[in-house]
């Protein structure tokens, strides 16, 4: 990759733990692309053990990854954007919760604060959902986000319409493809893919 094609991107993890492992991979497919990134886990993620690994293994391999220690806390995520130090932010995997106070405009910890610290430039944010309400009490939090200025998401699509109807998954390979288009000022399509496994 030459150099005018290196990006600097924010990379965001929120607490949906069944998808780690697959978000994992396509961070090291950005890396790899030669993107200097620098990781953001919020508090869920970088403090809760669940059946599906420990924060503390998924940090050290985060930061294996990315060459720098994830950041967790509000005050090292304020300088995000005041700084310019990313040219693009993703959030994934993006929770319903994240969602939520994304659209209201909360932002209460490192992503949410990310987020907003992004925004305030005029400088893209990328979402890419994984929750079980996306098409449930979240539908409204995706629609609003969906129409607000900077905000672009990586195509998404149920991931078990029978089991879950109102859960969707974004399809974490379109990641960098979404960046792409985000830094032109317009949205991949189609936003709605085929269901997402």
């Amino acid at each position: 990759m030459t150099p005018e094609n290196v990006l600097r991107l924010g990379f965001a993890f929120c607490g949906s733990f069944c998808t780690f492992s697959r978000v994992i991979a396509e961070l090291g497919k950005l890396a790899e692309s030669g993107h200097s990134i620098i990781p953001i886990m919020s508090l869920a993620a970088s403090t809760t053990d669940t059946r599906f690994g420990k924060a503390e293994d998924f940090k050290r391999e985060i930061e294996e990854i990315c060459g720098r220690t994830p950041i967790c806390d509000i005050a090292s995520a304020e300088p995000i954007g005041p700084k310019k130090l990313v040219d693009a932010l993703i959030i994934e995997p993006a929770t319903g919760n994240t969602l939520a106070k994304l659209a209201a405009g909360i932002a209460d910890g490192p992503v949410t604060l990310a987020a907003k610290s992004q925004l305030r430039n005029g400088r893209p944010v990328v979402i890419a959902v994984s929750t079980n309400d996306a098409l449930g009490a979240n539908a409204v939090n995706i629609g609003a986000l969906a129409a607000r200025k900077n905000v672009y998401f990586v195509p998404f699509g149920q991931d078990d319409p029978e089991n879950k109807p109102c859960s969707a998954v974004a399809d974490f390979s379109l990641t960098e493809a979404t960046v792409l288009a985000a830094l032109e000022g317009r949205q991949l399509q189609p936003v709605l893919a085929a269901n997402q496994k």
